[in-house]
């Protein structure tokens, strides 16, 4: 595989970042994740933080070098975290347990399988031209589908970060997954947190990427969307590639694995407690009982993966 990435977060205005990211590739194999800790809901942050850290720990242990089934794997990890997450609520007795979006993607062959749940969003580029995205689960999404809303009256509606499907809560997730998509060199596939999106339309989102090199791209996008979110701007969060499908060209800053040992992986992921952002009530021992917990929920549903 031949690919150039970046990822980026920010805070925005709020007090702490609940966004969590990462991405981790084999020789053969790809894994790209934003999770959106849902604002309201008590720690967030370990929701997406799960999320995260249990599908990032599950490709490093089955790609090797690739997936047997990308789709299987999608499907087991979100559940699984779904249900992790529900044992961290659970041995803290939480009577409102954390709960995060998610969006991930798996690349293997030049082919992309996603999965999804609530409104973080991934899109496919190409030529100038929103080839795919992601349908939020959401309560404005709905009402578009029913031709009661259009894309304009979406962005400002008041019911625009009201979703039905998440990881984390009492309600089982509606997971939605993608087709498999092969992807063509000069594709770029982005990963992000409605923080994101939600200032913007896709018309602004694709004058950014008229030069697609997501280097350069993706700060811009941040940028621009933390300007449109004004004073109060939500953490935002992404996740991007150009994939170049041969190794006839090295564009600056890319990435090859042909050369990269059958067993090993290249991971980028904060650790819980990394931020500088964190919520002012995470003091030292509440973050190392955090990690222990977080730790201990996922160990649960990594055994006899």
């Amino acid at each position: 595989m031949r690919f150039t990435i970046f990822q980026d977060s920010r805070v925005g205005k709020r007090k702490s970042n609940q966004d969590r990211m990462a991405y981790s590739y084999s020789r053969d194999a790809l894994l790209m994740v934003v999770a959106d800790g849902m604002g309201g809901h008590f720690q967030g942050e370990v929701a997406a933080q799960i999320a995260v850290q249990y599908l990032v720990e599950s490709f490093q242990r089955e790609a090797k070098p690739r997936l047997n089934d990308p789709f299987l794997f999608l499907s087991r990890g979100l559940t699984n975290a779904h249900c992790a997450i529900l044992d961290y609520a659970d041995e803290r007795d939480l009577e409102d347990g954390p709960r995060t979006t998610c969006v991930a993607c798996v690349i293997q062959d030049s082919v992309a399988y996603w999965a999804h749940a609530g409104d973080s969003r991934l899109y496919v580029l190409r030529a100038g031209h929103v080839m795919t995205q992601t349908r939020d689960h959401s309560r404005v999404q709905r009402m578009i589908d029913r031709g009661l809303l259009d894309e304009d009256g979406a962005m400002t509606h008041p019911h625009r970060n009201r979703i039905y499907s998440c990881l984390g809560g009492p309600i089982a997730p509606q997971i939605e997954y993608s087709r498999k998509t092969p992807l063509l060199a000069g594709d770029t596939v982005l990963l992000c947190s409605d923080g994101v999106w939600g200032p913007l339309g896709n018309d602004v989102l694709l004058k950014t990427f008229e030069n697609p090199d997501v280097m350069t791209a993706v700060p811009r996008l941040m940028d621009q969307a933390e300007a449109a979110g004004g004073e109060t701007a939500d953490n935002l969060t992404t996740v991007a590639i150009n994939w170049h499908d041969n190794y006839a060209d090295e564009p600056h800053g890319s990435v090859t694995t042909r050369t990269l040992p059958l067993d090993r992986h290249t991971t980028v992921i904060e650790s819980f407690g990394d931020r500088a952002s964190m919520r002012e009530e995470w003091d030292e021992s509440a973050i190392e009982s955090a990690i222990a917990e977080i730790n201990s929920a996922i160990n649960k549903y990594s055994k006899g993966q």
